[in-house]
């Protein structure tokens, strides 16, 4: 048995790289305009790119950022979070009931006269997260392990309930309020290749780093030296990934500014309101701060990259779907880093959790202290 120094709220405190992350943030969105800008035919040459429908800038940036958060996750803790109603059933409630429905109206209220961005809209309220909530997770204190069940099981959703969903809202529901309504052609099978891709390869890769390096040298050593080195990758393949998406229409979200501004505003509402919504029902149903810090953000945020890669492979690469899709980050990255300070300072209002085992790591790995 390793010996183990307690951790929570009092041990952890940003690294210097989590107190700029804005900063950096702020850097890579510039940079990725900038270039979509200055290189108008940079947004198709990424999205060409691809294996097997999925783009390889994207993937490759997602997998980096998230494979060192993964890798953190104590796998043998998942049991104690599977357990817990009080935390599933308001997720899945959240997730694939309030948040479609949310961005329906909102879409319908702000933007009736436009229907591709509505549209496009609409398909990010039924990509549910599972990517970088990791990071806003990790950098609010949330709970990991509560993380990496959360995004499984949307994953499992995702799959399931996509296109159906997709259905309901775009063509079934519109036509039974006598609205405007659209298709949605897209199969399980691209839906499932994609939570493959974006979610299984890091979650297998972070369980085999974790489980053969516990195993060769403790999980004192894991935790203290091999984390540490790994971590910053969760950061770059974050910078990589912003600078990548901004980069795919930068030159129309430059030259567009008013349309931006109206896909903009129901997304701020949406994601003001998801996640106010549910760090209040979370403390409503008794959940300490990181489980109720990790349902808001798995519930506030969503899965940008399958929005993109369904609206692109639907309507095409410079359809307004497309657009609104790409606006969708635009929007989540600086509004829920924001709300990861907000999560911080509101953790006073709940009850404290009893202290966990293991030196406490920051999103880059640096030990806490």
């Amino acid at each position: 048995m390793t010996t183990e120094v307690p951790s929570g709220p009092v041990a952890r405190r940003l690294s210097f790289l989590d107190r700029f992350l804005p900063v950096w943030i702020l850097i890579a969105m510039s940079v990725g305009l900038g270039l979509g800008r200055l290189l108008p035919g940079l947004g198709n040459a990424l999205v060409e790119v691809t294996v097997t429908g999925i783009s390889l800038p994207i993937a490759l940036g997602l997998l980096v950022m998230m494979y060192p958060v993964l890798a953190k996750v104590r796998y043998d803790r998942l049991d104690t979070v599977t357990r817990d109603r009080r935390l599933l059933i308001p997720s899945l409630v959240l997730n694939w009931i309030v948040g479609p429905a949310l961005l329906f109206a909102l879409a319908w209220i702000f933007l009736p006269d436009l229907p591709e961005y509505r549209t496009g809209l609409i398909i990010v309220g039924l990509a549910r997260c599972i990517a970088m909530v990791i990071i806003w997770n990790d950098l609010a204190g949330g709970d990991r392990e509560a993380a990496a069940v959360l995004v499984a099981l949307n994953s499992v959703f995702q799959v399931l309930a996509f296109s159906l969903l997709g259905w309901f809202y775009l063509s079934a529901l519109p036509g039974w309020l006598g609205l405007e309504q659209a298709t949605l052609d897209v199969s399980v099978w691209e839906i499932a290749r994609s939570m493959l891709i974006f979610l299984g390869i890091p979650l297998l890769a972070g369980f085999l780093t974790r489980h053969l390096g516990e195993k060769a040298k403790g999980r004192t050593w894991y935790e203290a030296e091999l984390l540490p080195r790994i971590g910053p990758f969760a950061l770059y393949g974050l910078l990589f990934t912003i600078i990548v998406l901004f980069a795919l229409q930068g030159d129309a979200i430059i030259s567009q500014p008013l349309d931006v501004a109206r896909i903009a505003l129901p997304l701020l509402m949406y994601f003001a309101l998801m996640w106010a919504g549910s760090m209040v029902t979370g403390r409503a149903v008794g959940l300490d701060y990181p489980k109720a810090a990790t349902l808001a953000f798995t519930a506030g945020g969503n899965n940008f990259e399958l929005a993109i890669a369904v609206a692109i492979a639907t309507f095409g690469a410079t359809s307004g779907q497309a657009l609104a899709g790409v606006v969708g980050p635009l929007i989540e990255v600086p509004v829920l880093i924001s709300l990861v300070y907000v999560a911080l300072a509101a953790r006073r209002f709940f009850p404290q959790p009893a202290p966990a085992v293991g030196p406490a790591v920051s999103p880059e790995g640096n030990a806490r202290v």
